[in-house]
């Protein structure tokens, strides 16, 4: 039987297990948080993203539920944590650079003037209503994504996958 999971070659036909191993001897330390994303496929999107990313954890802060058809099954690939407070997601970044990636704040710097760190984590929030006041003020520095268009951002997903690639640019190529 054929396997149809979206996989790239060397993985098809090996377990799930499997493959998450192989995955962890080569992730990049690069964590993401997402904070009341309130579209779930938002956060499947993102999910699916870091796992192209390689990325080490990604982490759901309050809302516990999303949509997991969106992430494509790639969630059985990396590891989710789910923290029901800002407090909790802070227990686990001792020694990590948090990144706020936010367009609704005037101390926010552009995207593409950053050197990422290796310890980093990425942050993101709500589309509506942004990442809350309580994490931009714990956050290390708030980067913005720039827009060349009418519109003022892009969708948190796409802002997400922006972010990753140019982590990985900085620090795997």
């Amino acid at each position: 039987m054929e396997d149809t999971r979206n996989l790239i070659d060397k993985f098809k036909g090996h377990p799930n297990e499997q493959i998450k191993a192989e995955l962890d001897k080569s992730r990049t330390p690069l964590e993401i948080a997402i904070e009341n994303v309130e579209h779930d496929f938002n956060i499947g999107s993102i999910v699916r993203t870091a796992n192209s990313f390689n990325v080490s954890k990604v982490h759901i802060i309050g809302k516990k539920k999303y949509n997991r058809r969106g992430a494509m099954c790639t969630d059985k690939y990396l590891e989710i944590l789910h923290h029901p407070t800002i407090d909790d997601f802070f227990k686990t970044q001792a020694n990590r650079e948090l990144i706020a990636i936010e367009n609704n704040t005037k101390d926010a710097k552009p995207l593409h003037e950053k050197h990422f760190t290796p310890n980093t984590t990425l942050i993101f929030g709500s589309e509506n209503n942004g990442i809350t006041k309580e994490l931009l003020e714990k956050s290390h520095e708030t980067r913005y994504i720039e827009s060349f268009g009418s519109t003022r951002s892009v969708n948190v997903g796409v802002a997400a996958g922006i972010a990753m690639y140019e982590y990985v640019r900085q620090n795997t190529f």
